[in-house]
């Protein structure tokens, strides 16, 4: 900060001996020209502070962006008539069957950490007002009384950081630059919530799913069981055979339940994501998962779409450019940054009043600017660097993505064409050789609980394939997303019930 210019040695032993301290301007009246000078310092330092933050500024870019990437609109809630409209439509789709569009479109409109995360839009607004505001100058008083009769003298100093003028043009630009970034992060984090949304609901659709298939192997169990106890009571089976009939029975019991459970906290999981409590969390959804959709681009396409459309590429180069900008702020104003001009005024105890300018110069003896020089450029490249790396990764992304899905409808689709064909044929085939009393009510029943089984089998390739075609769709939306995250999400025995044959048939 500018130092205030202070007496020396020889002025206080002058005053010492009586003597009128030595500056050329002391004894000289205040004259028209000084008081012009502290008049327009004053006016210089006032008027550059106007300044007002305008509240939600790059919101409708962040809206626009969305609904390119997602189709869905987006709602800032600022206590408006707006607001009730934005409920009104959330009451309406709740109103009717959820499907992963109208879950994403709740998730977006009613979602409350969507809401804090707009607020990060003023915060760097207001960063950006601030970069174009002078800095406040600086005020300096001293009072001085005489210990052995005289008056009371005094000096004062306003001071305003001259350099920080030229910084401004500068500051804005790092500042636009830091803006722009945030409007990229905020569309980000809207479409994360998107793709987390569109996944948790499949989640939660296929618990229902598998609930339903748990509670019909439930059933077939049950009557399987209750068949044997008839049997046994004639003599015509063992009390082992009983015993096996009733432990499939019990482990169905307590696969229901846990089926049960995950699907309760299937639809929690979505309820948090969609902003949903009380009575809200009655909805309900569509029966089905539905079919894969078809493979429409090849993966060179995806990576060129995925490279283009990336916000996380966008964050990086916004960054690059800030960098740049710190660059071109350190080089020229590194030594001086704290220089500062303005006005003085002085008098003695016994004495005229004395107005004249002041200067506060660093001097480089020591610190030539060098090393914040070397750390922007340091920082320059490092942020050229991060962005090569982040697009290696977005590409390699892209490329595992569509692997990913790729194998996943191969293996759904090979379930519907294949293996539940051919567990219908077996339930069919043992039904004909049941009628002509060449198999047993066992063998039927257990070929129908393998078939429940089969099905819920493909329940849960259809579930890995619309996670993994969800995580696509979030690369093609321009967001980086965790393949650790989807692989977690995809592992497990089922997602509400164990895997095929763990019932025991």
């Amino acid at each position: 900060m500018p130092q205030v210019q202070h007496e020396d040695q020889q002025a206080r032993d002058d005053r010492r001996r009586g003597a009128r301290p030595r500056r050329a301007w002391r004894n000289e009246p205040m004259s028209a020209k000084s008081l012009r000078l502290a008049g327009a310092l004053v006016a210089i330092v006032s008027t550059s502070g106007c300044a007002t933050v305008q509240a939600g500024m790059g919101f409708d870019e962040v809206g626009h962006t969305v609904a390119e990437r997602t189709g869905r609109r987006i709602h800032w809630n600022q206590g408006t008539a707006a607001d009730e409209a934005v409920e009104q439509e959330v009451a309406a789709l709740l109103g009717k069957p959820l499907t992963a569009e109208s879950a994403v479109q709740i998730a977006l409109l009613n979602n409350p950490n969507l809401q804090a995360t707009y607020e990060e839009l003023n915060i760097a607004q207001a960063d950006l007002v601030a970069a174009g505001l002078f800095r406040n100058p600086v005020f300096d008083a001293e009072l001085r009384f005489a210990t052995e009769g005289g008056g009371t003298g005094f000096e004062m100093a306003l001071v305003q950081d001259f350099i920080d003028i030229l910084y401004i043009p500068l500051r804005k630009g790092i500042a636009g630059a830091n803006f722009e970034a945030a409007k990229q992060r905020v569309a980000g984090e809207v479409i994360d919530l998107a793709g987390r949304a569109r996944a948790a609901f499949y989640t939660a659709q296929a618990s229902a799913q598998a609930l339903e298939m748990r509670k019909k192997v439930r059933a077939a169990t049950e009557a399987s069981y209750a068949l044997a106890g008839r049997l046994r009571a004639a003599g015509n089976i063992t009390e082992l055979e009983l015993a096996n009939e009733r432990a499939l029975f019990e482990q169905a019991r307590l696969d229901l339940r846990t089926a049960e459970l995950e699907s309760f906290r299937a639809r929690e999981r979505l309820n948090v994501l969609v902003g949903l409590w009380g009575e809200q969390t009655a909805w309900t959804t569509s029966a089905r998962l539905p079919e894969p959709r078809p493979d429409e681009v090849g993966p060179e396409g995806l990576e060129r779409l995925a490279v283009e459309r990336s916000l996380d590429l966008g964050i990086a180069r916004a960054e690059i450019e800030r960098a740049a900008r710190a660059l071109g702020l350190a080089r020229p104003f590194a030594v001086f940054a704290d220089a500062g001009l303005g006005v003085t005024a002085e008098r003695e105890q016994e004495g005229d009043l004395g107005l004249g300018p002041a200067v506060a110069l660093p001097l480089p003896f020591f610190n030539q600017g060098q090393p914040a020089v070397s750390a922007a450029r340091a920082e320059l490249r490092s942020a050229g660097e991060r962005y090569r790396a982040q697009a290696v990764a977005l590409r390699s992304q892209v490329r595992a993505a569509h692997a990913a899905v790729t194998a996943a409808r191969e293996r759904a689709e090979y379930y519907a064409k294949v293996l539940l064909p051919l567990r219908q044929r077996i339930v069919e085939q043992t039904q004909l050789q049941y009628n002509a009393m060449q198999v047993g009510a066992f063998q039927l029943l257990q070929a129908k609980t393998e078939q429940i089984d089969a099905g819920e089998a493909y329940i849960r390739a259809l579930l890995k394939y619309w996670l993994a075609q969800t995580e696509l769709d979030q690369l093609l939306s321009g967001r980086m997303t965790s393949l650790e995250a989807t692989a977690n999400m995809n592992s497990g025995r089922s997602p509400s019930g164990p895997a095929p044959g763990g019932g025991g048939h």
